[in-house]
């Protein structure tokens, strides 16, 4: 089994794995490290590929969400020649995802997003736009309590407090300037029409005590596109490949057999 940090047409990406790829992006309020519990759990199946997203670990800033969408675009076709993979995506990155979906329909096989929606509601479009303000003026030190009760629950957060700081530290290494901008994506972000219109199929799931990205937004973009599925985490909340990765683990694997699946054959008497 190869594992490696290579660069992915800029892209930071750690790979491991042996099988079909897998494309991770992960959260705003993360990095790539709240992606490794899956690695044990998908490795011995699945080609994974964990990508920094853009202004992250180590890749580069790439501007507005077109730009970003065309930088994971190109990361997944040099990451992955001559496949269409999965792209799992998890809060901004499940964003991030859908938008790549759309701009580049024939780059992927299906999207599995966590943590998801298609927009959001003008009090979540209200929260990005003060954590971005307050993360300008004050740094993200200011914010992190808040980062960090989206992404844990004080309940929860109080059963896990070495992942709680070690997630405190990655978010407080974000660069101020990449968190602004994408709260600021994220604050006029919408989606809608377009998910109508996508061509692959989406397992939209959420964790029950997601704040940042309630489950209803997953339902939404499920009704929404053509081929949709949703499906809910209970006692999870923003990060399911942290708070539920074996869940994860066997609903995604689940998700890549239908993906995979060839299509029914149509009976005789059904034939034209």
């Amino acid at each position: 089994m190869l594992t490696a940090n290579t660069s992915a047409a800029g892209l930071s990406a750690h790979v491991t794995g042996t099988g079909p790829s897998i494309v991770f992006l992960h959260s705003l309020l993360s990095d790539r490290g709240s992606l490794e519990p899956m690695v044990p759990l998908l490795s011995d199946r699945f080609r994974l590929v964990l990508l920094d997203l853009p202004g992250f670990g180590g890749s580069p800033r790439a501007g507005g969400l077109d730009a970003q969408a065309d930088a994971v675009a190109a990361a997944v076709a040099a990451a992955c020649p001559g496949e269409t993979p999965i792209l799992f995506g998890n809060g901004y990155g499940s964003f991030l995802a859908l938008a790549t979906a759309l701009r580049h329909p024939q780059l992927s096989s299906g999207l599995f997003l966590a943590g998801c929606g298609a927009g959001f509601t003008e009090e979540g479009r209200g929260a990005f736009r003060f954590m971005a303000a307050k993360a300008g003026t004050d740094g993200l030190e200011a914010i992190a309590e808040t980062a960090m009760l989206r992404l844990f629950p004080a309940a929860m957060a109080a059963r896990v407090p070495q992942t709680l700081a070690e997630r405190r530290a990655a978010f407080v290494a974000t660069d101020p300037e990449v968190f602004g901008e994408a709260c600021g994506i994220l604050a006029t972000l919408d989606l809608k029409d377009a998910a109508r219109r996508l061509a692959v199929p989406v397992f939209a799931c959420a964790g029950t005590l997601d704040a940042a990205t309630p489950p209803v937004m997953a339902r939404e973009l499920a009704d929404l596109v053509p081929n949709g599925t949703f499906h809910e985490i209970p006692d999870c909340a923003h990060v399911p490949t942290l708070q539920a990765p074996a869940e994860v683990a066997v609903l995604l694997t689940g998700f890549v057999r239908t993906v995979e699946a060839p299509p029914e054959p149509v009976a005789a008497s059904q034939a034209g």
